[in-house]
Parts: C-alpha cells; structure tokens; sequence
C-alpha cells in the first residue's frame, strides 16, 4: 500500500527530478564548497483577457514542485513570466467595460490596449494581470514576477535577440524540420457546463507564426511597428555587422531602418522567445498544455532550439490535462462564462482548491465544482481532514492534505470551526443571509458546544453564502411558508397526522442537529412499531421517503429541499408548530 501512495505523490517524484537535474548542470559545486545554485521552476500567463482555471494549473504544478524544493531545504525561484509584451489577437466576449471598437488595438502589445472602460488599471495586461496577482496571494503561491514587456523594452534581452538574428538560418533549419508536420486537430470546447478549461495559452502563445514567409528570407524577430504599435510588420532587411534593421508595416504603410543593438520595440517569435528564456533564466522545471507537447508544437521545437542555438537545456515539462467545469449556469455574463480562480476562490477556501490541483497528477483532468458538487467535494474533504487528524490518511491523500493547508513558509489561514459546507449554505438559504438568525440556528446544532460567534465559523460561511446567492438558481432557493398549508393539512389521514404529532413531540428534545437526525428518521420507524435506532427495510425507506416529502411540502411548499434537521432548525421550533398544525 505504501509503495503505491508514493508512486501517486507526484509531486515528490517531479521534486526528486528537478533536484537530481539542476545537481547534474552543476556537477561538484557541493563538494567543491560553492553555494547551489538556486532552482528555477516557471510559470508563463498571458494576461490576455481573464486568466482562468485551466491557466491556474499552469502555476500550481512548479508551485507545489518548487514549494517542496523549498521544504527540502534548497533555494528554489518559482519565476511566473507574464506574458504581456504578446500581441493582442482578439476581442474576447463577454468582458464588462469591453465592445467592438477594442478590435483597432489588434496586433499591439497587450500593455499597449487601454483597459476595459472603467478600470482602475492603465492597460489591459495590468488589469487581468491583477485578478490573478490576488488570487495567487490568497492561495499562498510565492513567486518571482517577471513583466516581458520590461524585459524586452528595456535591453535585457539584447545579446539573445542579435545571437538569435545571427543563427537566423541555423534557426530557420531546425523549424524547417517540423513545418511539414500536421499538428492534430484542436480539440472543440464543450459547453460552459461541462467546460473543459484548456491552458494552451499558459506559456505564451501557441499559435504564434515562426517568423517564416518573408520575401527577404527567415527572421526569428518581430518589430512592433513605430507609428501604429502593431506587429504586422515584415523585416525587409538585416546586417549582421552593423544590426541594421528595415522594416516595414502593412497596417499602416511606415517603415524605417533602426540598429536592432539599441532599438527595443519588438520580440522574438515565440518558438525561438520561450527556449530563449530556458537558456537566460536556467529554467529547471515548467509544465506546459497539451498544444505545446505535440509533434512540432513549441516545447518540442524548443527542446532542440534551446541546445543548439542558446546552449542550454531544455527544462522537465510534464504535460497537463484540461480542467473540468461543472455547474456555470449562474456565472455573471460579465466572465464571459470563464471561472477565474478569483471566481472559484468566493465560494470555497482556498485551501481546498489547493487540494484539487495537488491530488491530481498533472496528466489527470479533474473538474472544479460549482453546482450542488460542491458540498460533496467539501464533504470528501472535511472526512480528509478527519483521517489526518486521527493519522489514518494514506500516505499521498496525507501529502496532498499537506500541500494544500500550508507553504513553506507556513499554515494558510483557515476556517476556525469548520462546520459542514451544505449546512452552512442551507442556514445561508434559509436565513437570506441574516446574521443575527444565522447564529441563532448555528448555535442550536450542537447545544452542548455551541457556535457563539459567526467569526468561528469563517471565512468558510461567507463561502458557502456566496455560494448560494450566486450560483443557485432563484426556483431552487428555500422559501419558508408564512402559513401553513390548510389544505393539506386538512386532506391527512391518521397515519399522516400522527407522524406529525409524533415529530412536534419530540421536537423539544431533540433540539440539535444530531438530535433532529435521529428524530425524523425515526417517526417512520415508531410507526412501524420498531426501535427508532432500527435499521431501516426497503419498505421503511419508502415511508420515511413519503414522511420527508410530507414536511418539505408544509415547509416550503415542494418535494425537497435542504436537509430536514438543518431545515427545522433553521425554521425554529414555533414556527415549526405553526406549519405542521402544532
């Protein structure tokens, strides 16, 4: 069994990786007495409209490798570059603040295109850019944040770009190679509901051209153009002694000769930028999507690029699965209908969205819930918590458990007294959100320890009501009758009637949560003549099925609802007696 749990704890396998591979490129430094080299694992986000869920796993796979670097005691740098000097290549739908006249700004820079109307950000990088940033903080992610806007404007790549431009051919060989090769379909997004996030635009973008196609012959770099900021540009000449460069820009007829060795407004195509970087940062370690893993596709070219042109190596790159959506009905039209992980992190902790990325290998698609899902998932979790509390986890659920309530550099915040996710939502139901209410019926599930402030009970009841007041549709909210439900009342039969007065008995001693449990699952079975501890018969089930709906339908005037002893506390023991006849 213990074999088998270490085989899963996919993060101790690519940590054991990462360690033995950045040892390799610098054999001896230890024994020699040098300082190791700090570890690089990377991250690439481009902030080109909202960074989703799919994207989030482009970060949390080097996290959670680079975070246990860090708890081995070596120094790691988990380096996220933000791909913001990326062109902007369309309007994405379903931005607030956002229409049709953004489709001018095509071909810029994304920190060139102004913000969606009414941003507090000066550019339209920096405002994704920031959802994301907070999102990272509250989810305990360390990171060194890189602009490639800065990076290539101010120089620092200079020295790769000419190199680059000088290899231009040796570079133009290496592509030749994979350009007859047909790329595999892209795989159709399904529906928001079953949305399967794909991260293919985590690092960079993958459908970036070359540099091939120019009449003057290959180049690996692209100027933006110095009148219209776009890059619909063609370099029309180079000389390599003296960097001179022409270009000229089809959008809008300018052109100039400018020496590459001081001009700064452009980049490399993307298959020649990404194992640039490799080289110049030492990256050790970054996953990358299913787009960039095939034949032909960026890492692979990379790979080969980054030996021969950069002399470097090319880092471990796991590939990752999509991510799942299940339940988006409600999402504001505002996101386009893509969760972001700001979206994701109102309605749970984050803790345990940690936990989803950390117990999934990186190949393992899973799906982030946002329908009724969420209470089992928080279910599962809560009984996680239990089993590392009395030591009985298995080994990988332990280490994911671990990975997901703390850093290296210590404990996430976390809910104080966390009770049941789908209790606190049904009482955020049932109550609308009114506190005083709220804690009246939290502090009546256990009588014998009772809540005494809501602030124990959070953030996870701030969750669970964001839950509620945003992804519930309005006709499967609970609605308390104000009076009871004459009709019905009238048309019982004395089984039906004395099952309710066999509940508003005991409704003064069973007074809790535990207690309400065992008192309407037991009625059926008083009726039936057996002990309420009874186990229940197929018969009996069907009973309690027709007892349950019996009080919903006096309750709240449907079939269902939240569960019956959360439901009655919430009501309160009056007026629980008002509409069952009492």
């Amino acid at each position: 069994m213990a074999q088998q749990s270490t085989e899963t704890d996919w993060v101790s396998r690519f940590a054991d990786e990462v360690i033995a591979e950045a040892e390799r490129r610098a054999p001896g430094k230890a024994a020699s007495g040098a300082s190791a080299p700090v570890i690089v694992c990377a991250s690439g986000l481009s902030p080109s409209g909202p960074i989703h869920l799919g994207n989030l796993r482009e970060v949390m796979t080097p996290h959670l490798v680079a975070d246990e670097i860090r708890r081995r005691g070596h120094e790691v740098r988990h380096l996220i570059s933000w791909d913001d000097y990326d062109r902007y290549r369309k309007v994405p739908a379903g931005v607030e603040g956002v229409d049709e006249s953004w489709a001018e700004h095509i071909g810029k820079p994304l920190t060139s295109v102004p913000a969606p109307a009414g941003s507090a950000y000066p550019n339209w990088a920096e405002h994704f850019k920031a959802a994301m940033t907070e999102a990272l903080a509250e989810l305990g992610v360390e990171y060194d944040g890189i602009s490639q806007t800065a990076q290539y404007t101010s120089g620092v790549y200079r020295d790769q770009v000419l190199h680059a431009m000088k290899h231009r051919a040796d570079i133009d060989a290496i592509l030749a190679q994979y350009r007859t090769k047909k790329a595999p379909a892209k795989k159709s997004q399904k529906p928001v509901d079953e949305a399967e996030l794909e991260a293919a635009e985590g690092s960079g973008a993958a459908s970036e051209d070359d540099g091939s196609g120019g009449s003057a012959g290959y180049f690996p770099y692209k100027p933006y153009c110095g009148q219209c900021e776009k890059d619909l540009t063609t370099v029309t000449s180079y000389d390599d002694e003296t960097t001179e460069l022409t270009y000229t820009c089809t959008a809008c007829g300018f052109g100039e000769t400018v020496r590459l060795s001081e001009f700064h407004r452009g980049k490399l195509v993307w298959k020649v930028d990404w194992p640039m970087r490799w080289a110049y940062e030492g990256v050790v370690f970054e996953p990358s999507g299913v787009d960039h893993s095939s034949p032909g596709s960026s890492f692979v070219v990379g790979g080969q690029i980054v030996r021969e042109i950069f002399d470097g190596a090319q880092p471990i790159g796991p590939m990752y699965a999509f991510v799942g959506i299940s339940g988006m009905a409600k999402m504001s039209s505002s996101r386009g209908g893509v969760p972001t992980p700001g979206d994701a992190l109102q309605i749970m902790e984050a803790p345990l969205l940690r936990w989803l990325y950390a117990r999934r290998k990186p190949n393992q698609s899973f799906k982030i819930a946002f329908d009724q899902e969420i209470q089992r998932l928080y279910d599962e979790w809560d009984k996680l918590e239990a089993k590392v509390a009395d030591g009985s986890a298995l080994p990988a659920d332990a280490a994911a458990h671990s990975r997901a309530v703390r850093t290296a550099a210590g404990e996430l915040p976390r809910t104080p007294r966390p009770l049941p996710y789908r209790t606190l939502a049904s009482v955020a139901d049932i109550t609308a959100g009114h506190d005083e209410q709220t804690l009246r019926i939290l502090g009546e599930l256990d009588p014998a320890n009772p809540v005494t402030s809501l602030d124990e009970t959070r953030p996870r009841l701030d969750k669970a009501e964001h839950w509620i007041n945003t992804q519930v549709p309005a006709d499967q909210r609970t609605i308390v009758r104000d009076e009871p439900d004459a009709e019905l009342l009238a048309s019982l039969d004395d089984q039906g009637r004395e099952s309710l007065r066999l509940l508003l008995d005991g409704l003064d001693e069973h007074w809790s949560l535990d207690g309400l449990t065992t008192l309407v699952y037991g009625v059926p079975k008083v009726q039936a003549g057996l002990a309420p501890d009874a186990k229940p018969t197929p018969e009996l089930k069907v009973a309690q099925r027709a007892f349950f709906a019996l009080l919903y339908h006096l309750l709240v005037g449907r079939d269902t609802g939240p569960r019956l002893p959360t439901l009655l506390l919430a009501v309160g023991a009056d007026r629980v007696r008002k509409l069952l006849g009492g």
